[in-house]
């Protein structure tokens, strides 16, 4: 029976477009009475997810919290859009402890349901649901002022492809509720018979751990929050020692596709002896070191050498214009060696310049036997002030002096270290650089960092596709793989079709090789894993932005890194321009002119400017997900010190890298009237979500595969060219044509009519322009 119109509410519609193969759990409640908008009428309180994975079979219990904000009774029915035919199972819904009954719909009568919907409120929001099949319930009432807590069970077979095994929960709520939930929680368990390698998320920041090869826990919890993006967990299954798998996404048969690779080893047994390393800590104890500083940094030394292991060979270089070392030669860690070197660290005390030349010299020269890995852990807090003080001729010395391949990582504290030095020296020899604000704790940073490397399990990896020509991968220095991490790369191929990836490494004294079977998906293969296009394009990015940094600018490059910006939404501090409204979106050569006008602020090798863009090219160079949200260029912050050190920290605001407007972008903004007032200081950008305009309205969104901009007050598909524009069919929102289109097209691509606004898009290579109904 069709649904009355007018009378009703439509709460809790669990939906996620375009992957009919996920759990469908968010809530969504509808006003039925004329005039009144699809969302936004309610709050959701609480979301809390519990999901267990035995084998492939999710069990999932939903507990959310809605308040009724208004003044009258809220008569709600509940509406479950249903993924395929059969995927769901022992379906059970609680209002306040008590069951309400339901039935299931088939997907005709629930695409009436949602075209109804959609046609008399003249909102587009629940067009994404169409072609699904609908869970219905009675009604019941949220009166006014009120909380009702709904809560919902349910079994649903995971996906499985190959070797891997997908849970997905949507969290997509940001057109249904009328404030951010004040509390977002998630736990999953995974218990599998096979044992669990690579764990994944594409989309969130997670907490895992690890309770053996056969049990694993996700958690993720945040507060305040609007999600913008639906929660997904890929995890792989695989005997022996190391599991890899490939994830992989074509988007056209004339282009290359991408992939990402994912290579974890076992949980380790308890007897397993792990492989010796060398390690030698590099400190600076210039002046500039007193007090704190130098404090942090012994417990930091500190907590390295209680967690070197039995037969690990170290050594401590402490440097200021001269140089000191606990022991002309390594030492093997034993109990005598770690009380003597204790005893050395609490000896050292600062002052006079900075000599790094020679204090990288001297640890390096320590290392003389490359059968086992060896890695330099380098500290500084200031310019290098004695000895060789040019950044060329230091960056030279160090690689030409690592004879034995050691990793060397770098840690630049505070304001006053030469930032692109310490990039020239990790990347140069196959490391990273951290770098620690002033307010930050030495310790923390370098405690959890070499949390993570204190067991490895395969050094110096290299890794091979049979059959097929693969290019541009990141990272280009693969890292060494270490006990409970993950290598995470990505590249793009030629040639589709199964293939064997080879991995290769050393492990203690030998060099071995593993083999893994593999497909890379041909461009029918469909979308459930077009975000690995998004994660490579976050990582070239990066890796432009480094080649520039380290080598100079040049067209190509610069080029290159506004086609990918305007393409994917990637906003960096060289690109926000494009988030401006009255930045035409293909004007190629000025685009490439204000890039290039920005890229020169890498001239500035210190101060926070200097710091601040060397960790922000890093959070590209390492991004392991396409989503960036929640790392904001503000206009005004509120804390100047603001880190981006880490992956869940802020970006450091455009003003507060000193990224002022330079001449030459002054003269350009004069110049062109159009683009008056964009100046870095002035733009508010949410990188990867939605980013804001100079009027402060969001200008960027991301939906789906897409990236949408704001322009000449209308939102325009990135891919859509300028001369493509004049060629779009013209078609009226909530028209027949509207709605004849959104039910014969693919269900995925009905989230791009989803839009409150005109917008232009590319659909399966035609292009429309949707225009808003007429009063």
């Amino acid at each position: 029976m069709k649904p009355r119109i007018g009378r009703y509410l439509i709460v809790f519609a669990l939906a996620l477009a375009a992957q009919p193969d996920r759990a469908w759990s968010q809530g969504l409640i509808i006003d039925r009475r004329p005039d009144h908008p699809i969302a936004r009428s309610y709050e959701i309180r609480e979301v809390t997810v519990d999901a267990k994975v035995r084998d492939q079979v999710a069990e999932v219990q939903v507990s959310q919290t809605f308040h009724n904000p208004g003044s009258t009774v809220l008569e709600s029915e509940y509406f479950f859009p249903l993924p395929e035919e059969g995927a769901i199972q022992n379906f059970v819904l609680m209002v306040d402890g008590k069951e309400l009954p339901g039935r299931l719909l088939p997907k005709d009568e629930a695409r009436r349901i949602y075209e109804e919907i959609v046609r008399s409120k003249r909102d587009p929001a629940l067009l994404e649901y169409m072609g699904r099949g609908l869970f219905r319930t009675s009604v019941f009432p949220i009166p006014a002022g009120a909380d009702r807590k709904v809560t919902m069970r349910y079994t649903q077979l995971c996906k499985r492809d190959r070797d891997r095994v997908e849970f997905a929960y949507p969290f997509s709520t940001q057109k249904f509720t009328a404030k951010p939930i004040q509390r977002l929680s998630l736990s999953l368990q995974i218990q599998s018979r096979d044992a669990i390698k690579s764990i994944y998320s594409p989309t969130s920041d997670t907490t895992i751990r690890r309770d053996g090869d056969h049990d694993a826990r996700i958690v993720l919890e945040q507060h305040d929050v609007v999600p913008k993006n639906d929660f997904r967990v890929i995890y792989s299954l695989a005997e022996g020692a190391l599991g890899t798998t490939v994830m992989s996404y074509r988007p056209s048969g004339s282009e290359d596709g991408y992939f990402l690779l994912l290579t974890s080893p076992q949980v380790k047994p308890a007897d397993v002896k792990p492989q010796p390393k060398t390690v030698i800590f590099v400190l600076d104890r210039s002046g500039s070191m007193a007090g704190k500083k130098i404090e942090q940094a012994r417990k930091a030394l500190q907590f390295v050498l209680n967690n070197l292991r039995e037969d690990d060979l170290f050594n401590i270089v402490v440097y200021d214009d001269r140089v000191e070392t606990f022991q002309p030669e390594l030492q093997r860690y034993t109990s005598r060696t770690r009380a003597e070197a204790g005893r050395f660290v609490e000896n050292i005390r600062e002052g006079g310049a900075t000599n790094i030349d020679a204090a990288l010299k001297s640890a390096l020269g320590m290392i003389h036997d490359d059968s086992r890995p060896s890695y330099v852990l380098f500290l500084t807090d200031g310019l290098p002030t004695a000895g060789e003080t040019k950044e060329m001729e230091i960056a030279d010395g160090a690689r030409k002096a690592n004879r034995e391949h050691a990793r060397i990582f770098a840690f630049g504290v505070g304001y006053d270290v030469n930032s692109r030095l310490l990039d020239r020296i990790s990347s140069g020899n196959s490391g990273t650089s951290e770098y620690v604000k002033p307010d930050d704790d030495i310790e923390s940073h370098i405690s959890r960092f070499y949390a993570k490397m204190t067991s490895p399990v395969l050094t110096d990896p290299r890794i091979e596709f049979a059959d097929t020509d693969v290019n541009r991968t990141y990272p280009r220095d693969l890292p060494d793989l270490f006990e409970g991490g993950q290598l995470v790369w990505v590249g793009r191929y030629r040639q589709s079709g199964r293939t064997t990836v080879r991995l290769t490494g050393r492990t203690g004294d030998e060099r071995q090789s593993f083999e893994f079977p593999a497909e890379l998906a041909s461009a029918d293969r469909g979308t459930a894993y077009e975000f690995v296009e998004r994660v490579w394009a976050m990582r070239r990015v990066g890796h432009i932005i480094d080649e520039i940094d380290l080598r100079g600018q040049n067209k190509e490059l610069i080029d290159e890194l506004v086609s990918l910006s305007t393409k994917y939404g990637i906003m960096t501090p060289y690109t926000s321009f494009l988030a401006d409204e009255r930045v035409p979106l293909h004007a190629g050569v000025a685009n490439t002119f204000r890039a290039g006008v920005r890229l020169r602020e890498l001239e500035a090798t210190d101060g926070a400017s200097g710091v601040n863009q060397r960790g922000a090219k890093r959070y590209y160079q390492e991004a392991a997900r396409p989503s960036t949200s929640g790392y904001v260029f503000s206009p005004t912050p509120s804390d100047p010190s603001t880190t981006s050190s880490t992956l869940n920290d802020r970006f450091e605001t455009l003003g507060g890298m000193g990224m002022s407007a330079s001449p030459a972008e002054s003269r350009l903004a004069r110049t062109q009237p159009r683009l008056a007032g964009n100046h870095r200081t002035n733009e508010l950008v949410q990188l990867g979500a939605e980013d804001k305009g100079t009027a402060g309205k969001p200008s960027v969104r991301q939906v789906g595969g897409k990236t949408f901009y704001f322009k000449n007050g209308h939102w325009i598909d990135s891919t859509v060219k300028a001369e493509d524009v004049a060629k779009a069919t013209v078609i009226e929102q909530f028209s027949d044509a509207f709605f004849r289109l959104a039910e014969n097209q693919k269900p995925e691509l009905n989230q791009y009519l989803a839009f409150d606004e005109p917008v232009t898009v590319n659909l399966d290579g035609q292009i429309y322009r949707f225009e808003l109904a007429k009063p």
